[in-house]
């Protein structure tokens, strides 16, 4: 199995199948407009800029689940980002990363690539104080959490929160080649 067989929803409302980002190098992100790491927006930005044309796709997905910081409609969470970071790789519709309703695609990135949430991380405190539950398991512990996914649609890493775009620059540069 790979990336590629999962069909994820638009923002608009569409199924769209990750099949047709197949041949490119994927980061798949775990974003959210009113957290203390949406700032990352902007590095995810430059780092799409930059590196788009060579075959890097950034996909976000909203998500509410951490502290409902996402509390947005899909069209509100669009004019957010193209406002106020000038967004320009694709937003798709709002899911859960984590429990019952967690979308297909998460189980899956969160099962080839369980996490090694570091505890001297300044989020780890947070995360030990707001979802003790969470650590030590392949949850997604919150926000901005990236899996960088090959060109064949195999995951190759898991990035947590605070991990910047800038910071994850040399795994992309290495893997376009």
């Amino acid at each position: 199995m790979t990336v590629h067989q999962f069909t994820v929803r638009t923002s608009e409302g569409s199924e769209q199948s990750l099949g047709d980002y197949s041949g490119q190098l994927l980061l798949i992100v775990n974003v959210a407009s009113k957290c203390g790491l949406t700032p990352q927006y902007e590095g995810l930005e430059k780092l799409y800029r930059e590196h788009n044309e060579r075959g890097l796709q950034i996909l976000g997905f909203p998500c509410n689940q951490f502290g409902g910081q996402e509390p947005g409609t899909e069209a509100e969470i669009q004019d957010f980002c193209s406002v106020n970071f000038d967004v320009t790789f694709p937003i798709f519709g709002k899911i859960d990363v984590n429990g019952p309703d967690a979308a297909p695609l998460y189980v899956y990135l969160r099962s080839e690539a369980p996490g090694d949430f570091d505890s001297s991380s300044p989020l780890y405190k947070h995360v030990e104080a707001t979802r003790p539950e969470a650590l030590g398991t392949d949850e997604v512990k919150w926000n901005f959490t990236k899996f960088l996914v090959d060109r064949n649609g195999t995951v190759i890493r898991r990035y947590e929160p605070t991990a910047t775009p800038d910071q994850i620059r040399a795994d992309v540069d290495t893997l376009l080649g």
